[in-house]
């Protein structure tokens, strides 16, 4: 597909709907938009905002799930020229108020399910100029804003064909959307991301995926957060189809949608494919999943076990993607090509198009191939910097580019590795431990589904290594995965103590949440 007129996000719609006006573009229960519908209801949000005075650069926050809504009001707000600022759907009202103050949006948009949240967080208190609700369900106390019914905005198609693209001033450099990192190493950060950030990204993307408008993708993750927006971007840019379904909790309905739909496209984080492979029919159904073109993998490090048991488990002509980004780099920075998968498997890869990726030491040298240093991106899709936050944009942007933290290095042919993270090794008892090989070692084990290694303060070692992990089974204890350790790790690196759980806190992205381990058992 020929994205020369793709220069600003909303256009990934627009062109589309140009293209391909009567083509479903997003399934959704029981709900199957046209691309057409979908621009002409992102049409009549963006006109009324404008009425409303909305204006570039404005913040408008969403707090929705997934859906048909989201989408609409995602490609709305960035044809007015404001600032998407996509939230997390599991935020608490201690969570969100210190964004909302940080943000100081113009106006929110949300739904029924959330409502709760919005009247316990005093969103009068931000002073908003209206609040959009989805399904109201509250009786709100006299405010000083109004509260707008979705539907009053949204009306009829057939009532809507005169309501056309807004025309409006939009550079590619404007700020697009503010994106908040999911706070797994810290406090989360709002990601500035202008419209080349993103699309320059999406194209890449579009690229190595081979995307056209014959794909057809089941989206798990949610679009609040980087990789899931990417799987709307792209298939959107590339003319393609995008299914919801938000029940991964009953893994067993995705697939079956996926064979109903007969679903090109699978996306997701080590977690989900560590519940596919082992709560889910996907071995079973592997014959069923014919049109199932490829999977890709980001959001943190999987290990090879799970990669070598995908392998197995897929269709033999499934494509596996191994991918590697960060929120501050629009999403992706690195791709492993499915053709050097098991050659490679422990490789996050190499640079996308479009993109540089080095191995820098602490003075911002090349460090030569086979030793550790920080990887360091630079590329259109590099952020703006975090918002309100120079000191943190300081931290991470130079002239090299972004400072991912992560530490790796190159093998002779060019291939990166992930070694850890630059603040994340556990020292314990003069020892500096990478959590993430007792994690893999683990995993090799066969007797947990997941696992985490955290240390907590101790007066003796430093830091206790605890590991808290999901039993395979039943049959399986704490002094079996010891035994089985002791096979795999020598002594310094054995765990100081083992706890088998149910699951694993999780944040909205999918991502472990080792902070609440770590404050769970400190």
């Amino acid at each position: 597909m020929n994205y020369i007129n793709q220069t600003l996000i909303h256009h990934f719609l627009e062109e589309s709907a140009r293209k391909f006006p009567d083509k479903t573009a997003l399934i959704h229960e029981d709900i199957r938009a046209s691309y057409n519908h979908i621009n002409m209801c992102a049409n009549q949000l963006a006109h009324w905002l404008i009425d409303k005075g909305i204006k570039k650069g404005d913040r408008i926050v969403l707090i929705l799930e997934n859906s048909l809504e989201y989408v609409v009001s995602y490609y709305g707000v960035l044809k007015t020229g404001a600032v998407a600022v996509p939230l997390s759907s599991d935020l608490k009202p201690d969570g969100l108020k210190p964004l909302l103050g940080e943000l100081e949006p113009a106006l929110i948009i949300s739904s029924k399910r959330f409502e709760r949240l919005l009247k316990a967080s005093n969103i009068p208190d931000f002073n908003i100029s209206a609040l959009i609700i989805k399904d109201s369900v509250l009786k709100w106390p006299a405010i000083s804003f109004p509260i707008i019914d979705w539907d009053e905005i949204i009306i009829n198609e057939n009532n809507s064909e005169n309501v056309h693209n807004y025309d409006s001033s939009i550079k590619d450099a404007d700020l697009a959307s503010i994106v908040y990192t999911s706070g797994s190493t810290g406090t989360p950060k709002g990601v500035m991301l202008s419209h080349r950030n993103i699309v320059s990204n999406t194209h890449s993307i579009c690229q190595y995926l081979q995307l056209t408008e014959k794909d057809i993708q089941m989206v798990v993750l949610p679009f609040f957060y980087v990789m899931g927006k990417s799987l709307l971007n792209t298939h959107f840019a590339a003319g393609g189809t995008v299914i919801i379904n938000n029940k991964f909790a009953f893994p067993a309905t995705v697939i079956n949608q996926m064979i109903e739909e007969n679903v090109t496209g699978f996306s997701g984080v080590p977690s989900t494919y560590a519940y596919l492979l082992h709560r889910s029919p996907l071995k079973k159904f592997r014959d069923k999943l014919t049109f199932l073109r490829y999977c890709s993998q980001a959001g943190g490090h999987m290990a090879k076990q799970i990669k070598t048991e995908l392998r197995q488990v897929l269709p033999d002509h499934t494509k596996i993607y191994i991918m590697y980004g960060a929120t501050e780099a629009s999403a992706r920075l690195t791709y492993l090509e499915p053709d050097r998968f098991e050659e490679k498997i422990d490789s996050i890869g190499q640079s996308i198009s479009g993109v540089s990726v080095k191995i820098l030491d602490e003075k911002g040298t090349d460090v030569p191939e086979g030793q550790t240093g920080e990887l360091v991106g630079a590329g259109p899709n590099i952020m703006q910097g975090y918002w309100r936050d120079k000191e943190g944009t300081e931290k991470v942007l130079d002239q090299n580019g972004y400072h991912t933290g992560d530490l790796g290095f190159q093998d002779e042919q060019g291939f990166i590795y992930i070694s850890g993270r630059r603040d994340n090794l556990l020292k314990v008892g003069g020892h500096r431990i990478n959590p993430q090989e007792v994690e893999d070692a683990l995993i090799t084990t066969g007797q947990v589904l997941e696992t985490a290694v955290i240390g907590v303060p101790d007066k003796l070692l430093g830091n206790k290594m605890i590991v808290v992990a999901v039993p395979m089974n039943e049959d399986c204890t704490e002094n079996l995965i010891m035994s089985l350790c002791s096979e795999k790790l020598p002594k310094y690196k054995m765990p100081g103590e083992i706890k088998l759980v149910r699951s694993l806190p999780k944040n909205t992205s999918g991502k472990i949440d080792k902070k609440i381990l770590t404050a769970r058992y400190a």
